[in-house]
């Protein structure tokens, strides 16, 4: 929209342009609703390679015809298991040997000691990939949820990853149907208008169509691996953020049609005054993003991708298909409110924030100086959020029928039975290796596989290959417990200190250690990686050094502000155990990432404002005029984001409330108090080394208000 135009051919133009949109969203459209179909969420798909849980797995494989995964099929009657439930248990299960995907015989089941409870193990071919679920469900349809007195779970990392599918299932319908719903709401309240809030529904419908299309076509071709918890954040990081950057665009040119008679000359004004700061904010997001390319874990590798996929095809919606609804609407789409061609100052329709920054102008010092204490007093409650692996049992936020499983396990078996941790060491030293894990006190029992598994005993021979064998650790404690977890590295040390045994520990609760170990890891070399990228763009951005370190010390406090009272949330009114390891690590980069664009949009009009007028004048009208519109996009991300709660999963409700709670922080405190009121304080120089430092042309801290 460069260049005099003609209204018809403007109009041609803009035509064309949704047309052409229409099209790709029509193509792209029913891909939203298939991402499930390339989603894993398969834990040991996710480790580093050089993992020694992956190195264990990998060795696994030659003691198997088919890798499995064991569903646990466990029964329980307080007072006693009777001879009837005996015959239900063999009926079931020959009923379950004979489901596709059961890798038969199954081994006869196990008795408790004190005769409650009886477990029946059921190995899964691998093969199924996702079927694992249908497999699962089919099993609990046969043995039906007990009745009389007797009660049936299935638990195990089969029922744990069926649990988790029907978790994710809701992606597509609850999750997606909230979000719409959240930003619909919000869009009405903010415009008041009963046509204005489709323009920048259909775009972020659009944009989330494109997003689904590329993120498809990735996965399916192996390119990106895809998992329920990136498909989440997707849908919620493309609504939220395509919301923030129309509402944006949507002010500026509200501000233009006060300027110009004809829409589109509005429209090309305005989308030269926000297109800047849209894009180094999109950008900011995609680079802080593909930054978790550097992780070590698979799963943190591609989110990135992911996520990035999806603020790239809002970008391009968001600069195309929004202005050209817009140009089309005219100033119709704003009834009953129309903006009026009467070159108003852009400050009249900014009452209250006119008065909050004339409030901070008069008190700039002390407004900066207590909003300071007051993050900081917040990020004590650092000392609350206590990182962790979340068990089995605190994964969800209701009580699933897998955890319930687990319990029944933990009340009557060595928590760890059907989950041990595996052992692959060479035959020479077969025998001081077992040796060494019976000795570790987190050890219940250790056993070799052998040929046949169902009849393996103590006199059954240790099957070889290639001249290793495999042992099976069982665990005291449950396989996703910290206690599990200890079991693991004191048994890692006992099998490595055995010499020539080349031994290496493996499965379940192995990869949740080696995650944990990786997500460290991560955080060490990620987050400085994140904090250089953001001061580079803020740099070029603002054309300065001062302002961007001042920037990125305000969203480094607000962050931890976050997590202290996260960490207070969580402990005392949500009642959770702690954080999962990943949390930190996530939680930084989407709240810098996204908290820094606020910033980004206030202080890119402020020098804009400060070109014209001087920093003090800048800063003013900067927070007067974008105040309005950076807090309902501050609303929407968290409101978009808190949506995250209808998924019955722990970890994702901590991660939404999470953003929720930063960018209202970044949004009320950060960006509407602390920055204007330090960058009012330091004035000028706030630029340096800017030509803008050095200007005559600042006013007084008396004539800027």
């Amino acid at each position: 929209m460069s260049g005099p135009l003609g209204r018809g051919r403007a109009t041609l133009i803009a035509v064309a342009v949704v047309l052409a949109w229409l099209v790709v969203g029509a193509v792209a459209g029913p891909y939203s609703g298939r991402l499930g179909d390339v989603a894993t969420n398969d834990n040991a798909a996710f480790l580093p390679a050089d993992a020694e849980a992956t190195r264990a797995q990998e060795l696994s494989r030659g003691f198997v015809d088919r890798q499995t995964t064991p569903a646990l099929v466990v029964y329980e009657r307080r007072s006693g298991l009777t001879d009837a439930d005996k015959q239900r248990v063999a009926a079931d299960a020959g009923r379950i040997a004979k489901l596709p995907g059961v890798v038969g015989p199954l081994p006869p089941p196990i008795p408790s000691a004190d005769g409650q409870a009886l477990q029946v193990v059921v190995p899964i071919d691998d093969a199924e990939g996702e079927r694992i679920g249908t497999v699962v469900d089919q099993i609990r349809d046969i043995t039906g949820g007990g009745a009389d007195g007797l009660t049936v779970d299935v638990a195990g990392p089969a029922g744990l990853l069926a649990d988790l599918i029907e978790v994710f299932s809701a992606i597509d319908g609850a999750l997606l149907l909230v979000t719409l719903g959240v930003v619909l709401v919000i869009l009405l309240i903010v415009y008041r208008s009963p046509v204005l809030w489709l323009f920048p529904l259909l775009a972020a419908g659009m944009s989330y169509a494109l997003a689904s299309l590329v993120v498809y076509l990735l996965a399916d071709a192996d390119l990106v691996t895809l998992n329920g918890q990136a498909q989440g954040i997707l849908t919620v990081l493309v609504f939220g953020a395509g919301t923030d950057y129309a509402l944006l665009l949507i002010a500026r040119y509200r501000e233009e049609l006060h300027r110009h008679e004809r829409p589109w000359a509005a429209m090309r004004t305005a989308w030269k005054g926000a297109a800047p700061a849209i894009i180094a904010s999109g950008g900011t997001v995609i680079l802080g993003l593909l930054c978790l390319l550097l992780s070590s874990l698979n799963s943190n590798r591609a989110l990135g991708p992911v996520a990035a996929t999806g603020i790239a095809a809002t970008l391009l919606v968001m600069l195309t298909f929004l202005p050209a609804l817009l140009v089309l609407g005219g100033r119709w789409a704003f009834w009953p409110r129309w903006p009026r061609n009467d070159r108003a100052d852009p400050r009249a329709e900014h009452g209250v924030w006119a008065r909050i920054a004339g409030f901070v102008a008069r008190r700039a010092r002390p407004v900066w100086l207590v909003t300071a204490v007051l993050l900081g007093l917040l990020a004590l409650g650092l000392t609350q959020l206590g990182v962790t692996t979340l068990g089995q049992s605190d994964l969800f936020t209701e009580r699933t029928d897998s955890v319930a499983g687990q319990e029944v396990i933990a009340r009557h078996y060595p928590a760890g039975t059907g989950s041990p941790a595996t052992i692959v060491t060479n035959q020479r030293t077969a025998r001081q290796v077992t040796e060494a894990a019976q000795g570790v006190r987190e050890v219940a029992g250790v056993r070799p596989v052998t040929a046949d598994r169902a009849a393996g005993g103590p006199a059954a021979p240790p099957l070889v290959v290639d001249g290793r064998i495999q042992l099976e650790a069982t665990l005291a404690d449950p396989p996703d417990s910290d206690g599990a977890e200890r079991a693991v590295r004191d048994l890692r040390a006992a099998v490595h200190r055995v010499p020539d045994a080349d031994a290496v520990v493996g499965g379940f609760t192995a990869i949740n250690v080696d995650t944990t170990e990786a997500a460290e890891r991560d955080q060490n070399v990620i987050i400085p990686v994140v904090l250089a990228v953001i001061a580079v763009i803020l740099a070029l951005l603002l054309r300065a050094l001062l302002a961007p370190i001042l920037l990125i010390a305000t969203v480094l406090l607000s962050f931890a502000a976050t997590l202290g009272l996260c960490g207070l949330l969580f402990r005392y009114v949500f009642d959770f155990p702690g954080v999962d390891a990943a949390f930190p690590l996530f939680a930084f980069v989407f709240l810098v990432a996204l908290g820094i664009d606020y910033n980004i949009f206030l202080m890119s009009r402020v020098r804009e404002e400060s070109l014209r007028r001087g920093t003090r004048a800048g800063v003013l009208v900067g927070l007067a005029v974008t105040g309005g519109v950076i807090t309902s996009a501050g609303i929407v991300l968290a409101a978009t984001f808190s949506a995250l709660a209808v998924l019955p999963l722990v970890v994702l409700v901590e991660l939404g409330t999470a953003v929720a709670v930063g960018v209202l922080i970044d949004t009320i405190i950060v960006r509407s108090l602390l920055v204007p009121a330090l960058a009012y304080d330091i004035g000028p120089k706030v630029w340096w080394p800017g030509r803008l430092a050095r200007t005559n042309h600042e006013e007084g801290r008396r004539d800027a208000g």
